[in-house]
């Protein structure tokens, strides 16, 4: 479906089912360069089990209109107004990586629009190297092939997809490739110098699951069991084996932990 956020208009995936603001919404927040199709087993999960979906495509990003956003805070701010423009009071956020960051940011911005946290391959502290920061600005393939390879995890070297004739490579190649110009520049940087995450976790007072790859090599398993011990009460699950792409690599084991 279609809204109007700020005066302009955005795409959002409901997951198959027309939103219903009367259910329990879940909002799925994609990472830096990515879209709403991250989301396409969880939030048909979801939709059909009692819930009102919203996978938004961010400004600037996939079906939605631009200009793209520059900091998290102001990626946080927009999804409190998605809600208002949803009519839906409170929401339990799930967030990948930028996404994540967003999550929690909205939730120490807005405390009483959320719920719950799932925040997905997730650190306090999302360093971006300068050659790939370079290779963003420049709009260079490198930054698309750095991202691709560094995000996924080992077994998606050998192929590793779930669904038979799919490349998951090739998959996110595809969509950070849609990007317009300058967004994905503009989400790393966004990532690089975000610097309230510790103090935004230790405000959070509501229910907040860590969902973490083995073998991240973007946001390592380590550094969210961080930023988890500065989190009142957290729940941290590891998946076995899988990299930065859970949605991809794991999404049966990712969905799992969802539910749970």
């Amino acid at each position: 479906m279609k809204l109007s956020v700020n005066g302009a208009e955005v795409f959002v995936a409901t997951g198959g089912r027309e939103f219903d603001k009367s259910l329990p919404a879940v909002v799925f927040i994609h990472g830096a360069g990515f879209d709403h199709s991250t989301w396409a087993l969880h939030t048909r999960w979801f939709a059909h089990h009692g819930f009102g979906v919203l996978a938004p495509d961010l400004p600037g990003h996939g079906r939605s209109s631009g200009p793209s956003l520059s900091t998290i805070a102001e990626m946080a701010d927009w999804i409190a107004a998605l809600l208002d423009a949803a009519a839906s009071p409170k929401a339990h956020l799930i967030g990948h990586s930028m996404g994540s960051l967003i999550s929690l940011e909205t939730a120490a911005r807005h405390p009483d629009k959320v719920s719950a946290l799932s925040l997905i391959g997730t650190a306090a502290t999302m360093t971006v190297g300068p050659d790939l920061l370079k290779a963003a600005e420049a709009n260079d393939q490198d930054a698309i092939d750095m991202v691709s390879i560094w995000g996924l995890g080992f077994k998606a070297e050998l192929g590793g997809s779930l669904a038979p004739g799919l490349w998951m490579h090739g998959g996110a190649q595809a969509v950070l490739k849609h990007c317009e110009p300058g967004v994905l520049f503009k989400d790393l940087s966004a990532c690089n110098s975000y610097a309230n995450a510790l103090t935004a976790a230790a405000s959070l007072k509501v229910p907040t699951t860590l969902i973490l790859g083995e073998r991240d090599m973007m946001t390592p398993a380590k550094a969210g069991k961080a930023l988890a011990a500065a989190i009142p009460h957290a729940k941290t699950v590891v998946v076995s084996g899988a990299g930065h792409m859970i949605m991809a690599e794991r999404p049966d084991e990712l969905l799992a932990a969802l539910r749970n």
